[in-house]
Order: structure tokens, then sequence, then C-alpha cells
């Protein structure tokens, strides 16, 4: 590889054009003259790269490849040399930057996706995974339909698997017809070519473009997929079928490595599902390579009657749970028994052989993939398919890849190679944790340090504004990730805000119902919500506060609890639950008789609930003391009067951080560390006992307080 550039050109950078022309119906048109003509040859495909990635119906996310070959300086001679620049295997064109391509000169080639573009005698080349050419492709009638929709300017190649033999192959083909633009490669998807990159560019457009046209002038209406067998559940009762679905099927088919979920109920999928052809077009699996390499070689379709319900199972979910089960079991059997008919001598061992995409009529498609941006590229990936599938039944017959194939590129040992130097997982990255009292304060340090470690973090707050506030910080930090799919709340990203009312339940349900149709489970459950009333000047507290202070604090923690117990039952997979109590619920003092009373009944809580929920569930505490930085619970009025009662000198006019750093610097000379206690140091210790680091650990509350000897253990 020769880095002849260090140029990082920005999918941001694209000038998206206001308006597309009316020429193309299918495909929009992204390339800006003005911005092109400013950049370097290799600055020029990156943007024609990332032109291209944005129109999904171009290219899958990951998928396609584009190339160029520049006349560059060679550093090692200081000759003119040409080289050849091409997008590396697994890249997403979207987002692409000029890292992402291998630079190699043109007479040392030798990698997967190289010699489809080297072989070529053009200077640019775009191979892309449209939906519309895949149809072609996919098609029975395939080679037939390219002549007739692209006559002579397209020719035609048989499924090879990428790399060296196809591109002998195709090279063949152009020598044999020189005045071809592009190939249709069966199976796969569209490759085209030209002398100049914006040319390319205009020609793939126009190329997937009519192929879609003529796809469209074919379309069977209604009888698509052989008419519809079954009707949508509206949105509110598929929803409900969901939330009560999605944490048992989660656990379903995390038996061996724990999945995130993405939920897509767009139209196009759900007359897939509902159709008389899906089961049998389900069973035959995807064409395109990229598609199955995240949907398996086949989805799992359950065969279910939204409308068969009964006085006893009133929405059929006793009857879908059954239908699943069953299907479930014989998918990982099918799937065994597909490996052992296909593995070569050296091939990796077995995967997961649980399904990612999982088809139900009425509702739609559950994904499956180890992280959220994974499960929303397999929906992505399958809606692609199902498209195809629609596409290639208008022209024809679809046709799915041999099953040996399949499996030679499921289990391809350069593809395992790449996985093999993929970074390892984070600890919590395929975990979902709910933060409560996630907008400030500790609560929003916990969310920082669990998303440092990959979780999944559903920021909750009475605020729901604090909520998305902190949502936001975190998504500006860790990305969306990627992949375009996912309806509604389930087309998120690793992180979302909600406001939650915890002494309220039906808050907290629908807090629960967003996070389970987002995620599709809940492994980690922290609560630092919290409140401290201050009493009056004679020390007394209403009733009213007295009540309050308990249904924050000890009944707020419960409801939560006992609201989620019955789905991490349901899911049965190990989860942990955390609460904030104070080492004000076992040291006695005057001034906070209700606050600290109703820290100690958390306390018992805490133990309470650790014998109930397990084995299967954890449940700890961390007791913070006197957490001054960052707190709701330390307004500038209860500082000053602290600060008044401890007869510390202050000045009305100072900062409220100036008041806080004061206070905060007295309660820690009264401590064995001498140091302040900050949000960051309950957030280390509420991290370490939500997640596997404390696995043998229940029961327990934690201090974390600097060292105060009158709360040690007794």
């Amino acid at each position: 590889l020769v880095g002849f550039h260090q140029v990082f050109f920005t999918p941001q950078k694209i000038k998206i054009m206001s308006t597309a022309t009316n020429d193309l119906k299918h495909v929009d048109r992204h390339w800006d003259d003005s911005v092109a003509d400013t950049l370097s040859p290799a600055e020029r495909l990156i943007y024609r790269s990332n032109c291209l990635g944005a129109d999904q119906r171009i290219t899958n996310t990951g998928g396609g490849n584009t190339s160029s070959k520049i006349k560059e300086i060679d550093p090692l001679t200081g000759g003119e040399t040409d080289v050849l620049w091409v997008k590396g295997s697994g890249g997403d064109l979207r987002t692409a930057k000029l890292q992402n391509f291998a630079s190699l000169y043109m007479n040392k080639l030798l990698s997967i996706d190289t010699p489809l573009h080297g072989f070529l005698p053009a200077r640019h080349v775009d191979h892309m995974h449209p939906n519309s050419v895949i149809s072609i492709a996919a098609c029975s009638a395939s080679r037939e339909m390219t002549q007739e929709i692209f006559g002579d300017e397209i020719g035609w190649v048989p499924w090879l698997r990428p790399g060296f033999e196809l591109g002998l192959l195709m090279q063949k083909e152009v020598e044999a017809n020189p005045s071809l633009k592009g190939l249709v490669m069966g199976q796969h998807g569209l490759i085209n070519w030209a002398d100049d990159d914006k040319e390319c560019y205009e020609l793939t457009l126009n190329l997937i473009d009519k192929a879609a046209q003529y796809i469209e002038s074919k379309d069977k209406g209604d009888q698509t997929f052989g008419g519809q067998k079954y009707e949508t559940l509206s949105e509110e009762s598929r929803d409900s079928v969901l939330v009560d679905l999605l944490p048992w099927l989660r656990g379903q088919v995390s038996q061996m490595n724990k999945f995130v979920g993405t939920v897509e109920a767009r139209d196009s999928i759900l007359r897939f599902v509902n159709s008389n052809d899906a089961a049998r077009l389900a069973e035959l699996g995807t064409s395109c390579p990229d598609h199955f390499l995240r949907t398996k070689i086949k989805p799992l379709y359950v065969d279910w009657d939204p409308t068969d319900t009964t006085e006893e199972d009133p929405r059929g979910l006793a009857k879908l749970k059954s239908l699943l089960r069953a299907g479930l079991e014989q998918y990982r059997k099918d799937y065994a028994a597909y490996y052992e008919a296909h593995k070569h001598d050296n091939s990796p061992a077995m995967r997961d052989p649980n399904p990612t995409v999982i088809l139900v009529p009425g509702v739609g498609m559950i994904a499956w993939g180890k992280d959220k941006s994974e499960s929303r590229v397999t929906a992505e990936f399958y809606t692609c398919a199902v498209e195809v599938m629609r596409g290639s039944e208008a022209l024809g017959e679809y046709i799915a890849l041999p099953k040996q194939e399949a499996f030679d590129i499921e289990y391809w040992l350069l593809e395992e190679a790449k996985l093999k130097r993929k970074p390892p997982e984070k600890e919590m990255s395929r975990d979902i944790a709910l933060v409560i009292g996630a907008g400030n304060g500790i609560g929003k340090e916990v969310a920082h340090r669990i998303a440092k470690e990959g979780a999944h973090v559903v920021c909750c707050d009475l605020s729901q504004e604090a909520a998305e506030a902190t949502a936001a910080e975190l998504t500006e930090i860790y990305g969306v990730g990627i992949g375009v799919a996912g309806s509604g709340i389930s087309g998120c990203g690793p992180t979302i805000g909600l406001g939650v009312d915890i002494t309220d339940r039906d808050s907290i349900q629908a807090m629960i119902h967003a996070t389970l149709l987002a995620y599709g489970g809940i492994d980690r459950v922290i609560v630092t919500a919290g409140v401290f009333v201050a009493p009056e000047r004679d020390g007394s507290l209403s009733d009213d506060k007295w009540k309050f202070t308990f249904d924050v604090n000890v009944r707020g923690s419960y409801n939560v609890v006992d609201e989620v117990r019955g789905l991490l039952k349901e899911q049965g997979l190990l989860a942990s639950v955390v609460l904030t109590t104070s080492v004000n619920g076992v040291v006695g003092k005057k001034g906070s008789v209700a606050y600290d009373t109703s820290k100690a009944a958390a306390n018992h809580l805490v133990r309470e609930l650790a014998i109930e929920m397990a084995p299967l569930v954890r449940v700890n505490a961390v007791a913070p003391a006197t957490v001054v930085a960052g707190s709701t619970m330390f307004p500038r009025d209860r500082v000053i009067a602290s600060l008044t009662k401890y007869d510390i000198n202050f000045d009305e006019s100072d900062a409220d951080e100036s008041l806080r750093n004061s206070l905060a610097e007295f309660y820690a000379q009264r401590t064995l560390t001498k140091q302040p206690i900050t949000p960051a140091d309950q957030a280390e210790a509420i991290y370490f006992l939500s997640s596997n680091r404390s696995s043998k650990t229940t029961g327990q509350i934690v201090n974390v307080d600097g060292g105060l000897h009158e709360a040690f253990l007794r």
C-alpha cells in the first residue's frame, strides 16, 4: 500500500444539490461541480463515493466499491506511476474518508475487490448494490432481462465469488465487447465505468434509475408477493404485542450471545410479511453477498395469524410465542445441518445458530445484532432483500444463491480474518441500561461512564429536557452508528433521552415500553434519582413533605424495580440493579430526619429486593455522602444555609461554584481521606456494581464517602 496523500475529506463536506433534476425518478443526484472542481483527484474519488453512498437506493450501508486510477508521483522512484485507489471491503461509502481506500500500484494488485476494478481499462469504476439491479441479477431470467433493459450498453456475467477469477472474467467480457459501459453481475450487483469521474457517477445513476423504472412498469400492485394473506395490526396493537414479546424473544435468541434489537415496520416490510408468498421467499434466503453476511442464510418466518385469538389469549400472544419457540428450535437445527453439509476441512467453527432476522405477520421485522448499529444494518439489509425479491418476482422468479456458494461467502476465510482483526467488544457493548436521574449530577456522570464501556444508555429524568441533553452529549461523543433502518423510536442510536416520574407507575411503564421498542430488552437498571427537602427553621417538616421524601427515595426506587422485574424474568438473562441511598441511612444527625430515615429504608429495600430477585438479578446500592458538585440537592440556598450552620466564612456575592467548593472542602475535612466526593467517584462504584465485574455481589450497600468512620459497617 502506498500512502500518497494525507487528505481526510469528510462526508459533511458534500454540498447536496438543493433540487434534483427531473430526469431521474428513483435516485437523487448529489454531485455539485462547484465542490468537485476544487478537489484533488483523490478527493474527487471520496466525493463521488460519498455522493453515491448518500442514497440508500444506490447501495446499502457498508456495501459497494468505488475506484479511480490516478497518476501519482512514486515516493520511491520520483517518477510518475498509475495508482489504483479502491475502497476497502466493508467500508461505508456514505461516510468514507481517504483512509478507507487502499492505494495500490497498478502492477502489484492483490486483494478481494481490486481485481474487479484493476482489470477493467477505464480510469473510474463504480460497483454498487442497488436493489433495482440486484433484482435483475437475482432473477431467473437475469441475462435476458439485462439485454432487454440495457441493450448492448451493459453486459452480463454469471455469479462468481468476488476476487481474481471474477476480475479476469469481466476483463474478458470487456475485451470481447469494447463498447460495454458496465456489467450486471449475476446474483450480486452492478459494475460500470468511464474515463471521467463525473461521467462514471452519472452513468451509475442512470443505469440504476433505468432498471428501477423498468421494474416499476412490471409492478404487480395488489398481487405483489401473491397478494395479502394477513392484515397489519394497528400501531397501538402492534406496539402492545412487541412490548410483551421482545424481552422474551431477546432471551430466546441470546442463549449463546446477547443481542440488541431493531423493529422495522415500514409498509414494504409489512406487505411482505403479510403476503401469501412470504414463507416461500423467506426460506430461499437472500441473494446479494453483502446481505446474508448479516442476515444469515435465511430469516425465521413465523406463520402467525394476528386474528387467531381466544378469550384466554385475547392478543394471540401465547400462540405467537408457541410458534416462535418451535420455529427457533427448528431454525437452530437447520442452521447446524447447513453448516455440517457445506463446511470444509479448514472452515471456521460454526457461529451462533440463532436467526438475526425474524418476520412476524401483522407486526413486521425484528432484527438482531451485537449492538444497536449492527441490528439497524441487519434490518436495512433485509429490507433491501425484500425489495430485491419484489423486483425479481415482478420480472420473473426470484432465485437465491446456491447453499454451498452462500456458505463459502459466510465462512470465507478472508472474512474470518477480518472479524479477528476487529477490536475486542467493549465490556457493556451488548447491554441496555436504564439510568434514572441522568439529567444531572451522579446520574449524568453514570451515563457517561457506562457509555464509555459501550452500553446502550437510556437517559431518564424527571426533566425530559435534561435527559435529552445528556443523551445528546453521548451522541456527540459516540455517534449514532450506521444502518438506515428502524421504525419510530427503534431507528435510534445507542442512546435516547426519556422523561419519567418514578412516583407514577404509568410514567415508569411508558419509559419501559419506549426502551423495549428501541432496543428489545433491559440489562442494567440504575436509579440515582432522589430528593432532599430542607426542614423549616424549627426543624419541622410537613406531612406532605415527609410523604414526598419517602415517595421518591423509597417507593420510587421500588416502583421502578417492581415494574421491570416481570420483563427481566421473561427475558431470562442475567441482569443487575443499582440504587442510590446515602450514608445518612446509618448515621443519625440533626436536621434531616425524613431524608435520613428514607435512606435507611432504601438500604433495607436493597436487601429485600436482592433476596426476591435472585438468582437472575443482582441488586446493590451505592451510598454517597455530601456530593456537592453537580447535585440538584445542593441549590444555592441550601449551600448558604449549610455554610451558615457550620460557621464557614463566605460572601453573599460569591459565585455558586465558589460556595459549593467551600462546602465540599469542609465536608472533605471530616473524612479520613480528606478529599471532596464527586459524581465521578459515585459513577465509578455504580459502574462496578452494575457490570459483570461484581457478578458475585448482591444485597450490598457500598459507601463512597471519603471515609466517614461513623458510617462503618456494623
